[in-house]
C-alpha cells in the first residue's frame, strides 16, 4: 500500500509465524521509516503458499490499518504509533483455518469492513475505525474464502459487497443492513469483483457481469465469459476492457460492454500461475508471475508485449503503481523500478 509518499508493508517471521510486522519505507528511496512488530495471539498454521501476513493494509491518510491471517488487527499513526490493537482470534476463539486467510480490509467513510470468511467463527463486520470496536457484525456460512469486500458510490450511496461462492450480497457499510444480493450462480472463492462501465465483475469460473441490484432486488446479468477465468487472481476493468490472466499464462480481453472476446495474448513468464493480479497504468499492462516476472503489454486494438522483466524470485502479490513507479513485493525484497529515478 503506498500513501503519501510511503509505501506500508506487513510481514511475519518466527517460529509458524508467530511475530508480526508493519513496516514503513519512503517511496523516493526505499529508506525504511519504521517497523513495528506484534506476537500473534491466535492460530498462525496455514497452507505453505501464503503465510499471515497476506491481507493488504488500507489507510483514509491519517491511519493504517493492518489486519493478519490470524486475526490480529492494528491501527497506527502515519509515525508507526500504536492506535488500537484488537486480537479477533480471542473475541472469536474458532477464527482461522489451517489454509490461510486473504481477504483485506477496506474502508468506507467511518467505518472499517472486514470479511472473515472461515471454516470457523465466519461473519461480516463493521467496525469503527477510531476504536476498532465492533459497529454491526452478521455471521456468514462457514466456508473457505479469501475475497476482499468492494465499496461501491453511486448516486452518494455507499454500499459494499461481500462475495461467497453461494452469492453476492450488497450491505450498507454504516449498519450492515442487507439491500440486495444475488444468489442464482455459484461464484468464485478467490478472485475478487472489481467495478467498470456501470457493471459489478465478479468471478465465476470467469467473469460475471452485473447491473447491481437495489433496495430489495436482486441484481441481474448483462453477460458472462468464460474466457476471462483465472485461477487466484482477479480480473481489471481500464477504458471500456475487462482483462484476466488464465493458469495457462493467457491474457484475454473482452468488451466490457457485452463481454465479447476481443483478443488473447500468450505472456512470457517464467511460469504459468499468477497469484498477483493484473494492473493498468499508462496504457501498458503489468502481470506478474509466481516465477517473478513481470510482463508488460502495451493495450489497444491489438497487444503488444513490451517486455518481460524477470527478478528470479517467488511473487504472489500484486503491484502497486505510484508516481511513475512500479513496486514490487516478493518473499524476501521490496522493489521499485522506475524510469530515471535516482535515490537522494
Amino acid at each position: 500500500m503506498i500513501a503519501a509518499g510511503k509505501v506500508y508493508v506487513t510481514a511475519c517471521s518466527g517460529f509458524q509465524q508467530t511475530r508480526l510486522h508493519v513496516l514503513c519505507y519512503e517511496a523516493a528511496s526505499g529508506k525504511k521509516l519504521w517497523e513495528r512488530q506484534f506476537w500473534a495471539t491466535a492460530n498462525t498454521m496455514c497452507h505453505d503458499k501464503t503465510c499471515m501476513a497476506a491481507p493488504t493494509p488500507v489507510t483514509d491518510g491519517e491511519r493504517i490499518y493492518a489486519l493478519f491471517a490470524c486475526g490480529d488487527l492494528v491501527a497506527l499513526d502515519p509515525s508507526g504509533n500504536l492506535l488500537w490493537y484488537r486480537s479477533l482470534g480471542r473475541d472469536y476463539p474458532n477464527l482461522g483455518n489451517n489454509v490461510g486467510m486473504a481477504a483485506s480490509p477496506v474502508l468506507s467513510k467511518d467505518v472499517l469492513i472486514l470479511s472473515m470468511v472461515n471454516p470457523g467463527d465466519s461473519f461480516a463486520a463493521g467496525l469503527d475505525k477510531q476504536s476498532g470496536c465492533n459497529l454491526w457484525r452478521f455471521e456468514q456460512p462457514r466456508d473457505l474464502n479469501w475475497v476482499t469486500p468492494l465499496v461501491i458510490n453511486e448516486n452518494g450511496t455507499s454500499e459494499v459487497l461481500f462475495q461467497l461462492a453461494r452469492g453476492l450480497t450488497a450491505c450498507d457499510p454504516e449498519n450492515g443492513r442487507v439491500r440486495w444480493s444475488f444468489t442464482e450462480q455459484k461464484l468464485s472463492e478467490v478472485p475478487s469483483p472489481v467495478r467498470g462501465d456501470g457493471h459489478l465483475l465478479v468471478g465465476a469460473g470467469g467473469v460475471l457481469a452485473l447491473r447491481p441490484g437495489s433496495e430489495g432486488r436482486s441484481a441481474s446479468v448483462a453477460w458472462q465469459s468464460s474466457k476471462l477465468a483465472s485461477g487466484y487472481s482477479s480480473p481489471v476493468f481500464h477504458d471500456g476492457r475487462v482483462y484476466a490472466v488464465n493458469t495457462a499464462g493467457v491474457l484475454n480481453c473482452v468488451d466490457a460492454a457485452n463481454g465479447k472476446s476481443l483478443w488473447q495474448e500468450r505472456l512470457k513468464g517464467k511460469s504459468n500461475q499468477y497469484w498477483a493480479s493484473p494492473v493498468v497504468a499508462d496504457g501498458k499492462l503489468y502481470a506478474v508471475d509466481e516465477g517473478g516476472t513481470t510482463t508488460v503489454v502495451q493495450i489497444g486494438p491489438q497487444p503488444v508485449v513490451v517486455a518481460a522483466n524477470p527478478l528470479d524470485e517467488s511473487i504472489l502479490a500484486t503491484p502497486a503503481i505510484s508516481g511513475g513507479a512500479i513496486f514490487l513485493r516478493s518473499d524476501q525484497h521490496l522493489y521499485c523500478i522506475a524510469k530515471n529515478r535516482t535515490n537522494p
